[in-house]
């Protein structure tokens, strides 16, 4: 059993392991950062500290999010410190069961197959298994 913390992007259902989670809050006014990755949503100010947001419906090839759509932001600990990721909306922290664990869905797009590790089949919903290393690594 391993516990994840969960959100909203687009239509999907993502989840990422609690531990590397630092906090989630509502949107965060961010900064933008000319000339930067295309992934990158901008900056912002975490009670002083300058952290850069990484947009997640960008990163995983979905629609743009509408200027009046709501966002949300989900802090995490990386090894060079901690990185934003801008979500549409924030869920629970779920336990899931490593026995529910199955390879990516095949209805993924092939563009964002690889930031997939998987998927574990919760009694209402399909949760993602969200590979951060891979999404985080913005050369891919």
């Amino acid at each position: 059993m391993s516990l994840y913390s969960t959100f909203t992007v687009h239509d999907r259902y993502l989840g990422v392991p609690v531990e590397r989670v630092l906090e989630v809050m509502r949107a965060q006014s961010i900064t933008p950062v000319p000339l930067a990755h295309p992934h990158i949503g901008g900056l912002i100010n975490l009670r002083g500290q300058i952290v850069t947001a990484l947009d997640l419906r960008a990163r995983l090839d979905l629609p743009p999010r509408d200027a009046d759509e709501p966002s949300a932001t989900v802090i995490l600990s990386t090894d060079a410190g901690a990185l934003a990721l801008i979500v549409d909306g924030l869920g629970d922290v779920v336990v899931v069961d490593e026995d529910r664990f199955e390879p990516p869905p095949e209805t993924l797009q092939s563009e964002s197959r690889h930031l997939i590790k998987g998927a574990y089949k919760l009694d209402d919903a399909l949760l993602l298994d969200l590979d951060l290393d891979e999404t985080l690594a913005l050369s891919t």
